[in-house]
């Protein structure tokens, strides 16, 4: 198995963003294409990544493999690649090599490790509201509701998307319409709560994609993609907050 980015930012900051979420994790190196499919310690969220063959430099993968490590310490080897260097992965016995190439070559080694855990198959949804829009404006919202509560609702209609928060003494909406940027699916009301915390670090994700796709229902999971054709997909699915009241 030998990797090569000529580029290694998506690859980075990707990893970047998922160790937010996951610690340990399974890289299923096919042959054509890596992914990542995770959930995190706490089972609300889960995590699909994928990179396909065509967008690495060099792509040499003789049968399929399984690369199973802590992503904390693979963000912090791929922490150290410049703008200009050439990142190379190779699995050598039980590790994990990472070359780091530009005018000097640095070389890290980092262990793989045995996860028991049980393959994880990506749910089939089927949300009713699909929403498009640019990354920052969806982070904008999150950030905007932040200072108001733990929790966010989004409602979709016709023609609007509201990113909505209400706390103990304050409340707040953004009010997201359709236009050139943004296009909205959804024939009825849909409006479903979420975890800000959650949203945070999957919003990161528009360090890699200028647009986002949120769908979801009443009461449904969120699944949210950030994708790049022939270079990458990032999406996440979390659990809708259900009121006890």
């Amino acid at each position: 198995m030998r990797l090569t980015l000529a580029e290694p930012k998506l690859l980075k900051e990707s990893i970047s963003i998922i160790s937010d979420l996951v610690t340990e994790t399974k890289f299923r190196v096919g042959k054509d294409f890596v992914e990542i499919i995770a959930m995190d310690p706490a089972n609300v969220a889960m995590v699909i990544f994928r990179m396909p063959s065509n967008s690495f430099a060099e792509y040499v993968v003789s049968e399929e493999t399984v690369l199973a490590m802590n992503l904390a310490s693979f963000k912090q080897v791929l922490r150290r690649a410049k703008p200009n260097d050439v990142l190379t992965l190779e699995k050598t016995d039980n590790k994990l090599k990472v070359i780091l190439k530009e005018k000097n070559t640095r070389t890290f080694y980092l262990p793989l490790i045995d996860l028991e855990d049980k393959p994880q198959k990506v749910p089939q949804l089927n949300a009713k509201a699909v929403v498009s829009l640019p990354s920052s404006v969806l982070s904008e919202a999150i950030e905007d509701v932040d200072i108001v509560s733990e929790s966010v609702t989004f409602i979709a209609e016709k023609n609007s998307l509201t990113v909505s928060a209400t706390g103990d003494l304050k409340n707040a909406d953004v009010v997201i319409g359709r236009d050139d940027t943004v296009s909205i699916t959804s024939e009825d009301v849909e409006k479903s709560k979420y975890s800000i915390e959650y949203l945070k670090k999957m919003i990161q994700g528009g360090k890699l994609v200028s647009t986002v796709v949120l769908k979801f229902s009443n009461d449904y999971p969120l699944t949210l993609e950030f994708a790049e054709k022939d270079k990458l997909s990032l999406s996440f699915i979390l659990a809708p907050r259900v009121d006890n009241d």
